[in-house]
C-alpha cells in the first residue's frame, strides 16, 4: 500500500511554520506503479513509478501539479519529495525488477550531493542503486553538457539511465550516443502514428533497429490495444509498457501475473495473425510468379507487349512493365496499370523509352541470375517517386536476350508489412 513520505524529512516536524514547500504541504501524494515487460522473457522486469495527487480530496492532474511547482519555484523540492515517496513505497518482494523514476537533472543544483542522498536513500530502503533507472528527457535540459555530466556522475553511483520520450522535439542521436543509456523509451506518438501509416511504421522499425545497434535497449510505451501490441512486437523492441498489459497500480504478485498473462495473450494473437499473413503472402507470391512467367512466355512468342502483360498488370500493387536489351536500354515505353499515373500530372521522367537502366540493381540481378525472377531492394522509382520493388528476369527472343521488368509498390500490399524474398 502506498503512503505519504513524512513531512518531517523536510523540516516540518510539528511546526506548521517550517520550510516545507507549499506545493507539498497543500497536496496529498500517492505512488502507483506501471509494469514494464520483456517479450523475450515473457515476464515483468520493471515498474515505472508514477504519482497521483489530490487536494482537499479532489484529484489533481500530475501535469498541473508540476506546473504549479514550477510557478512557485518549488520543482526541486517536489522532485526530491516524490523520489523519496516512490522509493519508500516500492515493494518488489521476491520479484527482481527495476524501478523507473522520472528525474529532472536541472533541479539538482548540486548533482553530487543530490545523487549521494539518493543513493543513501536507496540503500536505506533496501534497494541497490543498480535497480533504480533514472528516466531523463534528453531534450529537456538547457545545458546539454551539464546533462551529460549528470549522466556520467549518476553512473558512478551505480544508477541505470533511461532516455524518455525519444523521437520527439529535437531528439539528437549524437547526444544519445554520448549519453550511452541502458534504455531508450520511444515516445508513444511514434507507435500511434505507426498504427495509421505504413511509412511511419517502417520508420519506427528502423529507429528501433538503429538504437539497438547503437548499444541500448528499446522500450515502447503506450501500448493500448492489440494492433499496437502487434506493431510493437514486430519491431522487436526489448521492453513494452502500456494499458493493454496493466494500468498503474499497486505492486504485488497478482499484478505481475496479470501483466504477464496479458503479454502472453498479445504474443499468441500476434503469432496467429502473423501465420495467417504468411499464408496469404505465400499465395500472392505464387500467383505473381505464375503471371510473370506467363507474360514472359507470351513476350518470347512476340505477342504485343500490352496484351502479354495485361493479366500481370491486374494484380495488386503491380504498376508497370518494361523491357531492356542486353545493354540495359529500355525498348519502347511502359505498359502500365490504369491507376499508375494521374492524367494531367506533369512528370518529364515518366516516358522513358530509350533510357539506360544498366546501373540499376534489378538489371544486374537479372543478368547474374538468368534462371530466376529476381527482386530488387525497395527504392524510389523515377516515374512516380514512390517506393518500388522491381522484379526482373531474362527471356530469349528473336531479337536476342532481353530483361523483362515489373514495378510494384510494396506499401500497397498487406498494409505495407510485406517483405519480398530475393528471388521468386
Amino acid at each position: 500500500m502506498s503512503r505519504v513520505v513524512p513531512l518531517s524529512r523536510f523540516g516540518r516536524g510539528h511546526n506548521r511554520a517550517s520550510n516545507v514547500p507549499d506545493i507539498i504541504a497543500s497536496c496529498r501524494f500517492n505512488s502507483v506503479y506501471q509494469p514494464i515487460l520483456s517479450p523475450t522473457h515473457q515476464k515483468l522486469v520493471g515498474y515505472e513509478a508514477l504519482v497521483r495527487a489530490s487536494r482537499d480530496d479532489q484529484p489533481l492532474a500530475p501535469p498541473a501539479v508540476f506546473n504549479e511547482a514550477r510557478a512557485c519555484e518549488q520543482s526541486a523540492e517536489l522532485d526530491r519529495y516524490l523520489l523519496h515517496l516512490h522509493l519508500d513505497n516500492f515493494r518488489s518482494g521476491s520479484h527482481p525488477a527495476w524501478l523507473f523514476v522520472n528525474i529532472n537533472p536541472d533541479t539538482c543544483i548540486h548533482p553530487q550531493a543530490s545523487l549521494e542522498r539518493l543513493a543513501h536513500h536507496c540503500r536505506r530502503s533496501g534497494i541497490h542503486p543498480e535497480r533504480l533507472v533514472l528516466e531523463l528527457v534528453e531534450t529537456a535540459s538547457d545545458d546539454p553538457q551539464a546533462l551529460l555530466g549528470f549522466v556520467e556522475l549518476a553512473k558512478t553511483f551505480g544508477f541505470q539511465i533511461a532516455i524518455d520520450d525519444f523521437g520527439t522535439g529535437d531528439s539528437n542521436f549524437e547526444r544519445l550516443w554520448r549519453m550511452n543509456p541502458l534504455i531508450v523509451k520511444l515516445d508513444r506518438s511514434l507507435l500511434v502514428n505507426a498504427e495509421s501509416h505504413a511509412r511511419a511504421r517502417m520508420l519506427l522499425e528502423s529507429l528501433v533497429r538503429m538504437i539497438r545497434e547503437s548499444g541500448s535497449l528499446v522500450l515502447l510505451e503506450g501500448v493500448e490495444n492489440e494492433s499496437q501490441a502487434r506493431i510493437a512486437l514486430d519491431t522487436e523492441a526489448d521492453l513494452l509498457q502500456g494499458f493493454l498489459f496493466a494500468r498503474p497500480g499497486a505492486i504485488g504478485e497478482h499484478t505481475a501475473r496479470q501483466a504477464e498473462a496479458a503479454l502472453r495473450k498479445a504474443m499468441a494473437q500476434t503469432s496467429e495473425s502473423g501465420l495467417m499473413d504468411i499464408q496469404r503472402q505465400e499465395g500472392f507470391l505464387r500467383l505473381l510468379r505464375l503471371e510473370m512467367m506467363d507474360a514472359c512466355h507470351r513476350l518470347a512468342r512476340d505477342e504485343p507487349f500490352d496484351r502479354a502483360c495485361g493479366r500481370l498488370l491486374e494484380l495488386d500493387s503491380v504498376k508497370r512493365c518494361f523491357v531492356l536489351n542486353q545493354a540495359g536500354v529500355q525498348q519502347g515505353n511502359l505498359a502500365r496499370a490504369t491507376p499508375d499515373i494521374q492524367r494531367g500530372s506533369f512528370n518529364p521522367l515518366y516516358h522513358s523509352a530509350g533510357a539506360c537502366w544498366s546501373h540499376r540493381e534489378y538489371f544486374q540481378n537479372a543478368l547474374s541470375r538468368p534462371q530466376h525472377i529476381s527482386v530488387s531492394r525497395p527504392y524510389v522509382a523515377l516515374p512516380d517517386a514512390k517506393r518500388t520493388v522491381t522484379l526482373s528476369t531474362v527471356i530469349h527472343t528473336d531479337h536476342g536476350p532481353q530483361v523483362v521488368c515489373v514495378d510494384l509498390h510494396p506499401d500497397e500490399l498487406f498494409d505495407g508489412q510485406f517483405t519480398f524474398p530475393a528471388t521468386l
